[in-house]
């Protein structure tokens, strides 16, 4: 992926994926996010952001999606593949980049195993 940017393919934009990823009501979250994740088609991850104004006023949250969205591209490659995340902070969590980092990649793949261990049991099923 480009360092220039944060691409378009990488970005959840319409609410209807944003829908379809909180209607899982597959989550992980942890001292500093809450990531709510479910499949896609795509052959990469993507990212959505949910900073609400409980975490602050407009320079706070734009920092969080700042960070969030820089550990998002600079571990890119540890992420599982076709997954959409919905990320947003923890009410009183401090936005780091190193704390983000960790905690988005351990989120991420936790959430990975969840939605492998949810598919086997579906197709167990039936």
């Amino acid at each position: 992926m480009s360092t220039q940017g944060f691409k378009r393919a990488y970005r959840i934009r319409h609410q209807t994926d944003f829908d379809r990823v909180y209607q899982t009501k597959c989550y992980a979250a942890d001292e500093v996010l809450v990531i709510h994740a479910d499949r896609n088609a795509l052959t990469h991850s993507r990212l959505g952001l949910s900073v609400s104004k409980k975490v602050g006023g407009a320079i706070v949250r734009n920092r969080w999606k700042r960070l969030i969205r820089e550990a998002f591209r600079a571990s890119q490659a540890d992420f599982p593949d076709n997954l959409d995340l919905v990320v947003r902070p923890r009410r009183g969590a401090k936005p780091e980049l190193q704390s983000i980092l960790g905690s988005l990649c351990k989120l991420a793949n936790r959430l990975d195993g969840k939605l492998t261990a949810a598919d086997s049991g579906d197709s167990a099923t039936t």
